[in-house]
């Protein structure tokens, strides 16, 4: 098993923990050293459930602070082990992981080693399988086994943000719209109905639909329905009978699932629709006591954030969450994945200035 030294600068340790692979369903490894070394910090109670690993402090802290990351990632395409490399006179760690999001989870694992007497309670979480199905998820499991580990005034969520505090979420859902037919065989196509053909008006509501832009808490969030898949055919010479249209809406966090449902039934009215899948936003969350002394603290100016994260499982039990990691998402799952050794360094001095003021 690799060990990790969590006395490593921030970014050394991010090249240690993004050269142990841990692709979604083989974190053990990873799992195993991280386990083994905070285990023996004698200011941290250690709870393990599976491949996730939760260590909190006890110190009798008025307010308690969550701080979670994933240790998960997306399939290796040739990019690890991880280098060095040098980008418009910048310094960058090169590699799967260092964006999405393990320089994140070297930050948390060095100040969960180092500060023995934050201002405030502090629960570190890593945890398994977050670029899977939720179902599959660490949290999911650990709120059922343990949901009292997720109790806190406030959460951090280390996933990449450029090293700026991006508030809440947009919700995410997905559905199938369905068009139906008779078979026939394409020499004779009068006797069938194409189901594919009858998908044409759901493309034209698709092509001519105007996404909102949705204040909410005075951070505006950019919605979007967009079809991602589309199946349909039996084979070269039959007219189909079946087509389906996969959308997804990503909806500010202002909306409930109800009123996502409903709105997406309405768009596709008078076709069949079924949600397949479907996960409320969160709330920014930052007329919190706790978060204003979070961005004061790192002195940074909230931006929404787009894409579903785990922050919503927070919200969801009443803990405002925010985003706060080092790396650029559009490199997230990208094969030039790499991530500026400088927004390393910065949010470890911005989280550690604000867990250590008084």
């Amino acid at each position: 098993m690799p060990s990790l030294d969590l006395s490593l600068s921030s970014p050394d340790l991010t090249r240690v923990i993004c050269d142990i692979r841990s692709v979604s369903g083989e974190e053990k490894t990873l799992a195993d050293a991280v386990f083994e070394q905070v285990s023996a910090l004698d200011h941290l109670e250690v709870y393990r459930d599976g491949d996730t690993i939760v260590a909190r402090t006890q110190l009798g802290r008025a307010q308690r602070v969550v701080i979670a990351g994933h240790i998960d990632t997306v399939p290796v395409n040739g990019n690890v082990p991880t280098r060095d490399i040098e980008v418009a006179g910048e310094a960058y760690i090169w590699g799967r992981g260092t964006v999405d999001m393990k320089a994140g989870v070297a930050v948390q694992l060095k100040l969960a080693a180092e500060l023995t007497a934050p201002r405030v309670d502090v629960t570190w979480m890593w945890y398994d399988h977050e670029e899977v199905d939720a179902d599959l998820n660490g949290l999911t499991r650990l709120a059922r086994s343990r949901p009292g580990l997720f109790a806190g005034d406030f959460a951090i969520l280390g996933e990449p943000s450029n090293g700026e505090v991006e508030g809440g979420c947009n919700g995410n859902l997905r559905a199938v719209v369905r068009t139906h037919g008779v078979r026939a065989h394409s020499a004779r196509a009068w006797i069938g109905e194409n189901a594919i053909h009858k998908a044409a008006p759901v493309l034209s509501r698709l092509a001519e639909y105007r996404p909102q832009d949705v204040a909410v808490e005075g951070l505006v969030y950019r919605e979007g329905l967009n079809a991602v898949r589309i199946r349909g055919g039996v084979a070269g010479n039959v007219i189909p009978d079946l087509c389906e249209v996969e959308v997804n809406y990503r909806f500010a966090p202002s909306r409930d699932v109800g009123e996502a449902e409903r709105h997406v039934r309405e768009v596709f009215a008078g076709f069949e629709v079924e949600v397949v899948d479907i996960a409320a936003g969160a709330r920014p969350g930052l007329d919190a006591p706790l978060a204003q002394e979070f961005l004061e603290a790192v002195g940074a100016e909230p931006r929404p954030k787009y894409g579903w994260t785990d922050v919503a499982r927070f919200s969801a039990l009443g803990v405002p969450a925010v985003n706060y990691g080092p790396g650029d998402p559009h490199l997230a799952h990208h094969d030039e994945e790499r991530v500026p050794v400088a927004q390393i360094e910065a949010v470890e001095q911005g989280l550690r200035a604000w867990l250590t003021s008084s």
